[in-house]
């Protein structure tokens, strides 16, 4: 007969409770900070790790650099990024010269390797171009608009005659500019920085017609009217239009810029002092002589 078999040891109960590790592990996986961590920053770590140790050689680096060199090469080199024609508007052509020379530029070229902005300073820095305005635009056309300094005064200095605009800046010798009408003359130092005033005077002074030769200005300060025949009218230093008009308004009445007068001298708004010629100032003295004294025949009878 077969021996009674043993009864089974009972199981122990299962606690449903867990582990103090696996609480640990539960309670901080609730944690938004470590999960971030887990799923971003281990990642983003792990990439950074692998780039790191791939760009670290040097042969690889270098296979890199020359691969996005060429790539560039490729995109900058396409047709429609090359610019193949220049044209310039709002300029003379004797100023769009002057820009295609600052500009040198050796077209086709990429519109990449175009710096606008140091183009446009340095076609600013022409003394005829007030401001310029270039934009690449379709069909690779590299268009330049520029605002030229348009000449209102000759002045005279000391290097010679040169154009200056409404703002006194210098525009080009007056040689290297053709002028469609004349313009009024003027001289002497600082003429350049009153050109409003000149204007003014060259209008006022329009009744003297082809006898005005120009403007000089006089320390600094105050302005002389030449004209062709050497006469001056000396003018203040305040209200100078003011002056040159009762200077004219007094030729009108007296004709007194037709005789023997050298200079005008209007500095005095109070009395008017008039230079005669040597001629004139020696038969004026002779005339005072001669009321003073008698013929000389009188004077002996």
């Amino acid at each position: 007969a077969e021996p009674p078999r043993r009864a089974a040891a009972a199981e122990p109960p299962r606690d449903p409770a867990p582990s103090i590790w696996a609480y640990r592990v539960q309670r901080l996986w609730l944690t938004p900070l470590f999960r971030k961590v887990v799923r971003v920053g281990l990642p983003a770590f792990a990439v950074v790790l692998t780039l790191g140790l791939y760009v670290g050689d040097e042969d690889r680096r270098t296979a890199m650099v020359e691969t996005v060199q060429e790539l560039r090469r490729e995109i900058e080199g396409r047709p429609e990024f090359r610019v193949n024609v220049l044209g310039v508007e709002g300029a003379s052509p004797a100023v769009t010269a002057e820009i295609r020379g600052a500009l040198a530029l050796d077209l086709p070229v990429s519109s990449f390797d175009l710096d606008l902005a140091a183009l446009r300073q340095r076609l600013e820095a022409l003394p005829a171009v007030a401001s310029a305005d270039l934009r690449i635009r379709g069909g690779g056309y590299l268009s330049v608009t520029v605002e030229e300094r348009a000449p209102v005064l000759i002045w005279q200095t000391r290097e010679g005659a040169v154009l200056i605009d409404a703002e006194g800046h210098f525009v080009a010798a007056l040689g290297d500019r053709a002028l469609t009408q004349p313009l009024p003359l003027v001289g002497g130092e600082g003429a350049d920085r009153v050109v409003a005033e000149a204007l003014a005077l060259h209008a006022a002074a329009a009744p003297l017609g082809d006898r005005l030769r120009g403007l000089v200005r006089m320390g600094e300060r105050r302005w002389d009217v030449v004209l062709t025949d050497g006469r001056r009218i000396l003018l203040p230093e305040r209200a100078p239009v003011q002056a040159l008009d009762r200077a004219l308004a007094l030729d009108d009445a007296t004709d007194i810029l037709a005789r023997d007068v050298l200079r005008l001298d209007l500095r005095n708004p109070e009395r008017l002092t008039v230079q005669l010629t040597p001629e004139a100032l020696e038969e004026l003295r002779r005339l005072r002589a001669f009321e003073a004294g008698g013929e000389p025949g009188e004077r002996n009878g």
